[in-house]
């Protein structure tokens, strides 16, 4: 970094030091405006949509370029408090908005992630939830669910069987916001145990229940995702530090090896919104104590940032025709990790693939046409803030009217529903059943 920059960073503006406590909305809101006043070159505040009884349900922005899209800049995401009563993701997310403003220009590494990615922070999915917690427990309360006492992590479409809930305001808000932005990485903060969960947190035999587990075409990349998180963590990576809880080694599970959960987040933002998401449980306890704040901050600090900067794994691009236009909704997948929503590229003709380094083959399908193939090298050491660049140029003479302006959408059903029956292998064992009800109120 050159000196101009760091003296222009001294001269930022800055906001009060936020406390270790809980902020409830009001002060949440307050806080969330104070930044985004304070650093209007880097954030922007809006809301995706209201709670049941009306609560606006922020997002901040950070980044270079944060009131519009970037060509090359891909968007990353974190949600927390989907349970109102799991408090602890909601203020490190505070504090990471705080790290991250007062260090642009003064820290080179956040200064450069703050540059090459565009950061989403949605602090609380479920603030009626929140404020609903009179008195604050471990392991529940009734601000675990919305005003409508729905659980928000149970209330979305599910890939492998029908989830016929009424769709709540919040989650509808978050499907409609996966909508408009080209989300490529994503966590969402939860409390109750110790562990980073990956997907799938549903099954059919197909993806593994007859292992205990249910693994994406992409599970190397979510294992590397979630031991991101987990190894930099010093309490997480060892695996057992909940009493009476299970024990995960290296601090990262498989979701339905930890327990089968329909109408998940997770799987829904993996398989309808082309995003890699995992599940962070950040604390045994879901409401601790206040005074335990800095000890979560100083744990999580450092793995909140690492994991930001994975959104640049693997391959990034866009696809053109023959005379440079760049083409939506054409399918980039690897050959051989197919996803079950093909996934496509948005309307800029950008594409993004989370890759681990190796060797990979590259299949281009455009409607009507064969498929294109092009092989990729992803080098052991990416290059700094940013995935492999490849634009791909297909073979075809003009613009490609059989391509629909708009990505269709994939329906939202359960579309792994024609694989071969799966009622029998969902039924747990006994164990897996007693895990089940003991951990029912986690994820």
């Amino acid at each position: 970094m050159d000196f101009a920059r760091l003296w222009l960073g001294l001269l930022l503006p800055s906001v009060a030091a936020l406390d270790f406590g809980y902020h409830h909305q009001e002060e949440m809101e307050a806080f969330l405006k104070n930044v985004a006043q304070n650093y209007s070159s880097i954030t922007r505040l809006h809301s995706i949509g209201k709670s049941v009884k009306g609560r606006n349900l922020w997002v901040l922005v950070v980044g270079r370029f944060p009131k519009e899209h970037r060509i090359g800049i891909p968007e990353f995401k974190y949600v927390a408090n989907m349970h109102g009563d799991e408090t602890v993701g909601r203020e490190l997310l505070l504090h990471l908005i705080e790290h991250l403003v007062t260090n642009d220009g003064k820290d080179f590494e956040i200064t450069n992630l703050i540059h090459s990615t565009r950061i989403h922070f949605l602090p609380s999915m479920n603030p009626d939830g929140f404020e609903a917690v009179m008195k604050p427990d471990c392991f529940y309360s009734n601000g675990r669910e919305n005003n409508n006492y729905y659980d928000l992590n149970r209330n979305f479409p599910d890939a492998f069987e029908f989830n016929n809930v009424s769709r709540q305001p919040e989650t509808v808000a978050v499907m409609e916001w996966l909508k408009t932005e080209t989300f490529v990485l994503s966590a969402n903060l939860h409390g109750g145990a110790l562990v980073a969960s990956y997907p799938f947190d549903n099954s059919v035999p197909a993806t593994g229940t007859l292992h205990s587990h249910s693994l994406t075409p992409d599970d190397d990349v979510f294992q590397h995702l979630a031991h991101t998180y987990a190894s930099r963590n010093p309490t997480m990576k060892k695996g057992d530090q909940c009493k009476n809880k299970m024990n995960f080694p290296n601090g990262i599970t498989n979701g339905y090896s930890w327990y089968p959960l329909k109408g998940g987040m997770q799987d829904y933002n993996y398989i309808w919104a082309q995003c890699f998401e995992i599940t962070l449980e950040l604390s045994c306890c879901k409401y601790p104590h206040e005074e335990k704040l800095p000890f979560f901050w100083n744990k999580n600090k450092a793995s909140l940032i690492e994991y930001i900067k994975q959104v640049h794994l693997g391959i990034k691009g866009q696809v053109f025709d023959q005379n440079g236009n760049p083409l939506p909704n054409v399918i980039v997948e690897v050959q051989d990790r197919k996803h079950i929503c093909p996934y496509r590229t948005n309307k800029f003709g950008e594409y993004y693939l989370l890759l681990l380094p190796g060797s990979y083959v590259i299949n281009v399908t455009v409607p009507g046409h064969d498929p294109y193939l092009t092989k990729v090298v992803i080098p052991e050491k990416p290059q700094n803030f940013s995935a492999l660049k490849k634009d791909i140029l297909l073979p075809f003479r003009g613009q490609l009217d059989s391509i629909p302006v708009s990505n269709p959408s994939c329906p939202e059903i359960p579309l792994y529903g024609d694989l071969p029956s799966h009622s029998a292998a969902t039924k747990p064992g006994l164990f897996l059943f007693l895990v089940t009800v003991f951990h029912i109120f986690v994820k």
